[in-house]
C-alpha cells in the first residue's frame, strides 16, 4: 500500500456539507470506488455505535457466516445482521440521508435508487473471518437483478486497519463487467484463474478507515476483507442501493422496488431510536444472495 493519498480518496472538512463534485464523479467512474473521510462526525458515529452495541438492538438478529478460508476448523466466522428495509431507527436514518443515498445516485448515474439491503458486519478480535475476493453483483446476479446498476456504502464504526482486516480493492476492476464466481465455503468468490489475471494486471490496495469514514463502491468492483488476527474488533455498517429500473424479477431473496424516503443530513444526529425496528424485515438466516 502506498503512503501517498490516492486520487479516489477525499476529505471532508469539519462542518463541510457532502457534495459530489465533478472530480469525485470522474474518479468513481475510473476506479469504481470513492473514499469520503469523516462523512459522519464523532456525534453521528457515536449514535451508530450505540445502535450497533445496544443490548436490545441489532445483534439480537445476528447469524454467523462461515469463513471460506478457514477450511473445516470452524474457528473463524463473520457475525452479521441483514435487513431489507431501512426503517426509522438510527441505522435507517443513516441509509436515508442525502449524503448517502443521493450521493450514490450521482456516482452511479441513476435518477433514483432504492434501499436494497443493509448489514452490520462484525469481525471480532482474533476470530473474525474473511470475505473472499468477490464482486457484490456476483452475489446479487443470482437474486433476480439483470443489471449491475447497484452500489454499496461501507461506514466504519471502528478503526479499520490492515491488521484487523480492512477492505482490499482492485481499482478499476468494475470495468471488467461481471466475472464468473464459484461457491466456496458458504461464500462466492471470483473464479481463481480470472482473479489471478486481474491481480497480475491491477495493483491491490488496502483501504484503512477511521470511524465515520465511508467508501462508496460499484457493484462490480472486485474486493475482499481478510481475517482479523488483531486484538481489536472491526465493525462496519454497509448499505446497498439498487436502481429503480433494476427491481428483481424474483423476490425470493429481496423485495421488489420500494421507494426510499430520503431525509435531511442532520437526521442521524437528531434520531434517538435505537431499538424500534418496525418494518426492517431482518433475514432469519444467511442466503446465497446477500
Amino acid at each position: 500500500m502506498s503512503g501517498e493519498k490516492e486520487e479516489w480518496d477525499f476529505d471532508l472538512r469539519p462542518g463541510e456539507q457532502m457534495k459530489v463534485t465533478s472530480e469525485m464523479k470522474t474518479m468513481f467512474d475510473k476506479h469504481g470506488l470513492i473514499v469520503v473521510r469523516s462523512l459522519f462526525d464523532d456525534e453521528e458515529n457515536s449514535k451508530l455505535r450505540q445502535a450497533a452495541e445496544h443490548k436490545d438492538g441489532l445483534t439480537n438478529h445476528s447469524f454467523l457466516q462461515a469463513d471460506a478460508n478457514d477450511g473445516d476448523s470452524g474457528l473463524r466466522s463473520i457475525e452479521m445482521v441483514l435487513w431489507n428495509h431501512p426503517g426509522n431507527d438510527v441505522t435507517g436514518m443513516m441509509a436515508r440521508v442525502h449524503k448517502m443515498a443521493t450521493s450514490m445516485e450521482i456516482f452511479m448515474g441513476c435518477k433514483e435508487m432504492y434501499h436494497w439491503h443493509s448489514k452490520l458486519i462484525m469481525k471480532h478480535a482474533r476470530s473474525g473471518g474473511s470475505h473472499v475476493w468477490h464482486q457484490d453483483y456476483g452475489y446479487w446476479y443470482t437474486g433476480g437483478v439483470l443489471y449491475p446498476d447497484m452500489g454499496t456504502v461501507l461506514v466504519a464504526i471502528d478503526k479499520c486497519t490492515p491488521e484487523n482486516g480492512c477492505l482490499e480493492v482492485l481499482p478499476g476492476s468494475h470495468k471488467c463487467g461481471r466475472v464468473d464466481h464459484i461457491n466456496v465455503g458458504g461464500q462466492v468468490t471470483v473464479d481463481p484463474k480470472r482473479l489471478q489475471l486481474l491481480r497480475n494486471h491491477i495493483k491491490t490496495y488496502q483501504v484503512p478507515l477511521n470511524p465515520g469514514d465511508t467508501i462508496f463502491t460499484h457493484a462490480n468492483l472486485v474486493h475482499r476483507a481478510p481475517q482479523n488476527h488483531s486484538e481489536t474488533r472491526r465493525w462496519c455498517y454497509g448499505i446497498a442501493y439498487n436502481d429503480v429500473q433494476n427491481s428483481p424479477h424474483d423476490d425470493k431473496f429481496h423485495p421488489v422496488y420500494t421507494p426510499l424516503i430520503k431525509v435531511d443530513d442532520d437526521c442521524v444526529r437528531k434520531c434517538e431510536n435505537f431499538t424500534d425496528f418496525t418494518g426492517k424485515d431482518f433475514y432469519k438466516r444467511d442466503f446465497d444472495s446477500f
